[in-house]
């Protein structure tokens, strides 16, 4: 008996398929003729995108980390147009146990861009819903304003994050989240926050 693959323990998911699915995905999703319409719907993922963004300025990652599927991706793109991860430069490019590594190393106390903590509050607006080719996957695009309180001042992220949601037992969890910042190509300093 084979065991069990475990997305905390290795990045098996990650291969060429799948960043061609992924990029694929990203590519022309955000079109008229895909929009929910259904209010009903829509605010499902509204509040979904909502709640993502407490949990991270509640800094309350087990319970963010729960809202993502076993085989994830959370990618913040380093090119205004997202791009392909493989040939351009992404900010982060992490997967499940690269997400689990990073909230460790937060907790350890040895962040040293972490101490103290940043205090955070995310604005979430103007979210809209896409159908897929698929009936257990829906794309999400919202924008977002994040402020920073840091010990040398305040500074703001903004730009739009894509989620793509797959269905599993009856609960939509995150697949993959791009967090496309407007400035993604300038200095950002030290983004050692959740973006």
């Amino acid at each position: 008996m084979q065991p069990a693959r475990d997305p905390s323990l290795t990045s098996y998911y990650v291969t060429d398929t799948f960043y061609r699915a992924l990029v694929a995905s990203f590519a022309d999703w955000q079109r008229d003729d895909r929009a929910v319409t259904d209010v009903a719907e829509r605010e499902r993922f509204r509040a979904l995108i909502e709640r993502e963004a407490r949990l991270l300025d509640q800094l309350n990652f087990d319970d963010w980390l729960a809202m993502y599927a076993p085989e994830c991706i959370y990618w913040v793109p380093g090119t205004p147009d997202g791009g392909d991860p493989r040939r351009e430069i992404a900010i982060s490019f992490d997967d499940r146990r690269r997400m689990e590594d990073r909230i460790y190393r937060l907790r350890t106390g040895y962040a040293w861009s972490q101490a103290p903590k940043s205090r955070t509050v995310r604005m979430v607006s103007n979210v809209e819903v896409f159908k897929t080719a698929s009936a257990d996957r829906r794309m999400v695009r919202s924008n977002f304003l994040i402020s920073e309180f840091r010990p040398d001042g305040i500074r703001f992220l903004s730009g739009w994050c894509g989620h793509r949601f797959v269905e599993c037992n009856g609960r939509w969890d995150i697949e993959v989240r791009q967090v496309n910042l407007i400035d993604c190509d300038q200095n950002l300093r030290n983004p050692s926050i959740v973006i």
